[in-house]
């Protein structure tokens, strides 16, 4: 047997339009998660276009995210050339999904397929509504490939009894004997090489596929922990940004961080649009609130709920089970937490560190520096006026018979209210409402 690398598909476009016949192997190991469904459909596309003599699944794994399993197994199905599964140790849980999706099946000596019923963290089982899904997709899967769809079902549902089998109570698991016993398998070999002599394609070449840089980044960036320090390094940039008003290099540093949070769940179809859509909502509440109506009312909260669902929503998927629930929780736990210490470090110690005076300006343009502006009006300090207009925190006021652009502490005052110059700044005028003494 030949065999060869898939670094790029040019290799196996090569071998293909110089007449050869080719399989494509393709390993699915590990965690099934949503950067491994991105990369079966990959690959199945590309053995598609480069008209493949077939796919070869090499398969050893626990199971995983059930949503990503069954996008796996909808691939494995609308493939347009033949599929074949190569169990190697095992195909458990949504693994076995993914084995009965391919045209033919054929296990290792010592390896097993099923108990595909869906569990948590702890290993308890899932709810009802998710045991009930994952039934019916092994059945059909297994309807769909000619297998007995009774094996599949009591892979998933311990209350399935099949005589000879498996008892009521237990979980159907198949060792490669009993599978090909049971028209599950097709055969049992020790390698790709009986696998081809099996299919008669002996001497036809192999190309392993090999997962890309791209496709290894969205899977690192969609792991819970990192989806976690994803979250914290967005949410502590914008804590930056509002410590210093105007964008800078907080509101970029939290920019990129969900920008990678909410592209790399989109690309492994974990976030949708609905999720995006959300999540600018949610921002959209919180800046009404910043800058419309000052505050800490409904939108501003509205906005924080509709943020949090959006990550939320992300990190639990399309068919969730209990499972993915504690996960999103512990992801969310922990974002709260890292923020919460991370960000009283950014408030209290970072503005006296070294770094941040490098890249923050420590300068005070001041008179005593050498600055001065045409009309600083130093003596306008502690003079009480009239807000002529509601500040949002800007507005115009009423200071020695002047009219004058002027901007709050901070708060919303509103047209009417008296006002005293709290700061000037060059030609800034800081006010604040006055209070019942000032006014007097």
């Amino acid at each position: 047997m030949k065999r060869a690398f898939l670094f790029i598909p040019i290799v196996f476009i090569l071998i293909v339009s110089s007449g050869w016949a080719a399989f494509l192997e393709v390993p699915i190991e590990g965690t099934i998660d949503g950067g491994l469904a991105a990369f079966i459909s990959r690959n199945v596309s590309d053995a598609e276009k480069m008209h493949a003599d077939g796919i070869i699944f090499h398969i050893n794994t626990p199971g995983g995210r059930i949503d990503s399993a069954v996008d796996i197994k909808d691939a494995i199905l609308n493939s347009k050339v033949p599929t074949i599964a190569f169990v190697d140790k095992s195909a458990i849980s949504a693994g076995s999904l993914i084995s009965l999706a391919c045209d033919s099946i054929y296990m290792a000596t010592g390896s097993s397929i099923g108990a595909a019923t869906a569990v948590d963290l702890e290993g308890k089982k899932a709810s009802e509504k998710v045991i009930s899904y994952m039934r019916a997709q092994m059945r059909a899967t297994a309807q769909a490939k000619h297998r007995r769809t009774d094996i599949a079902e009591a892979m998933v549902d311990e209350d399935i009894s099949i005589e000879g089998l498996t008892a009521k109570g237990k979980l159907l698991t198949l060792t490669y004997t009993e599978a090909l016993a049971v028209g599950i398998s097709n055969g049992t070999v020790t390698g790709m090489d009986d696998i081809l002599a099996l299919l008669g394609k002996k001497n036809t070449p192999v190309i392993e596929s090999r997962i890309n840089w791209a496709e290894r980044v969205v899977r690192f960036l969609t792991d819970p922990i990192v989806s976690s320090l994803l979250l914290t390094v967005g949410f502590l940039g914008l804590i930056m940004e509002l410590k210093a008003p105007g964008w800078g290099i907080g509101g970029t540093i939290a920019l990129i961080a969900l920008g990678l949070f909410f592209g790399s769940h989109y690309i492994v179809k974990l976030a949708g649009i609905l999720e995006i859509l959300l999540f600018a909502a949610g921002v959209l509440f919180v800046l009404f609130e910043i800058f419309i109506a000052p505050g800490f009312g409904i939108p501003g909260v509205l906005g924080i709920i509709l943020i949090l669902v959006s990550f939320f929503l992300s990190l639990v998927g399309k068919m969730p089970s209990r499972g993915d629930f504690i996960t999103a929780a512990h992801t969310m736990g922990w974002t709260f937490l890292f923020t919460v210490a991370l960000g009283f470090f950014v408030i209290r110690y970072l503005p006296k560190t070294k770094l941040f005076n490098r890249i923050t300006l420590s300068a005070v343009e001041n008179r005593d520096g050498g600055f001065s502006s045409a009309d600083t009006r130093s003596e306008l300090v502690g003079i009480a006026g009239t807000a002529t207009s509601d500040l949002r925190p800007a507005g115009v006021a009423l200071i020695k018979g002047r009219r004058m652009d002027v901007v709050t502490e901070g708060g919303y005052i509103e047209k009417g209210k008296s006002v005293v110059v709290s700061e000037i700044h060059g030609s800034r005028v800081v006010v604040r409402e006055a209070k019942q003494e000032e006014m007097e």
